[in-house]
C-alpha cells in the first residue's frame, strides 16, 4: 500500500511539474527523497510516469501530430540533438554529482533569478506561433534545452525561456516547449529502460500503472491550464515559487531540520 500511495503522490508531481517551468526532475528527486522510496526502482519508475506525462501531450496536440506536418517533426528533431548529444557524454558525471537535494536547491534559485532577469514586462517577439519557426529557431531553443540537464534547472523553464530569449512569443515558446518533451522523454524513456532493464520487476506493475494514469491526467489538466495562463500572465509567479522553494530546502539542510538522506 505505501508504494500504491507513493506512485500516487509521485504521478501527481510528475505531472503537474514537468510542463510548469518549475523543473519535474527536481521535485521528483525531494519528494522521492521524503517519501524514503525505494531507490532500486526509482529510475525505471519515473520512465513510467515520464511517459504518462509526455502522452498527454500526444493526446492533448494530437492533430497536429499525426497529420504529419513535416515542419514540425523537422523542428523537434534538430532542437532534439544538442541534449541528447550532451546527455550522452555527461549524462553519468550529472546523475552522480548533481542528482541531490541541495544542488537542485541551488538550481532552483538560479533559475528563479534568470526568470525574472528575462521574463520582464511585455516582450516584443519575431515568430508569434510555432507554425512560423524556422530550423535555427528551434536549434536554438534546443541549445537552450541542454541547461535542462542540470537537476533542478526545469526543461521546460529552459525551453520557454530560452525561446523567449531567442524572439518566440511566451505562447509560441511554452506550446513547442511542450512539443519537445515528446521527442525528450521518448529517448530518455527508452535510454533508461536499456540502462535499467534488470530493474524492470512484474510486482511493480501495479505502482508503475498507477504512476502512469495519474502523471497523464495530471499533466493533461495542466498543459490546458498553462496555455491559456500565458496569453494573459508572464512568469513571475513560477520564479518567486522557485525562489522560496530552493531556500526552504537549503534552510532546512543547514538547520538539519529535514534529513535530506542525498544532501
Amino acid at each position: 500500500m505505501k508504494n500504491l500511495l507513493d506512485a500516487l503522490i509521485l504521478g501527481v508531481v510528475e505531472g503537474l511539474t514537468e510542463f510548469l517551468p518549475v523543473s519535474s526532475t527536481g521535485h521528483l528527486i525531494l519528494a522521492g527523497d521524503l517519501l524514503d522510496f525505494d531507490r532500486a526502482t526509482r529510475d525505471v519508475f519515473y520512465i513510467a510516469i515520464q511517459t504518462g506525462a509526455m502522452l498527454a501531450v500526444v493526446w492533448e496536440y494530437r492533430a497536429r501530430f499525426f497529420r504529419l506536418d513535416l515542419q514540425l517533426w523537422r523542428n523537434l528533431i534538430v532542437a532534439f540533438i544538442p541534449a541528447a548529444v550532451i546527455g550522452l557524454l555527461a549524462g553519468g558525471l550529472i546523475k552522480t554529482y548533481l542528482f541531490k537535494p541541495v544542488p537542485v536547491a541551488l538550481a532552483f534559485i538560479i533559475g528563479g533569478v534568470i526568470i525574472l532577469l528575462v521574463d520582464r514586462g511585455n516582450r516584443s517577439a519575431r515568430v508569434e506561433s510555432t507554425q512560423a519557426m524556422t530550423a535555427l529557431d528551434a536549434v536554438k531553443v534546443g541549445i537552450a534545452q541542454c541547461f535542462a540537464l542540470i537537476p533542478g534547472t526545469s526543461r521546460s523553464g529552459a525551453t520557454i525561456i530560452g525561446g523567449m530569449l531567442f524572439g518566440l512569443s511566451r505562447k509560441a515558446a511554452t506550446e513547442f516547449s511542450f512539443f519537445l518533451a515528446v521527442p525528450t522523454l521518448i529517448a530518455a524513456g527508452v535510454y533508461d529502460s536499456w540502462k535499467n532493464l534488470h530493474l524492470f520487476r512484474v510486482d511493480d506493475a501495479g505502482m508503475w500503472a498507477v504512476g502512469l494514469v495519474v502523471s497523464f491526467i495530471s499533466a493533461f489538466l495542466v498543459i490546458r491550464w498553462l496555455i491559456r495562463y500565458v496569453a494573459t500572465h508572464d512568469f513571475r509567479w513560477f520564479a518567486w515559487y522557485r525562489i522560496a522553494f530552493g531556500l526552504v530546502v537549503l534552510l532546512t539542510a543547514w538547520t538539519g531540520a529535514v534529513n535530506w538522506s542525498a544532501a
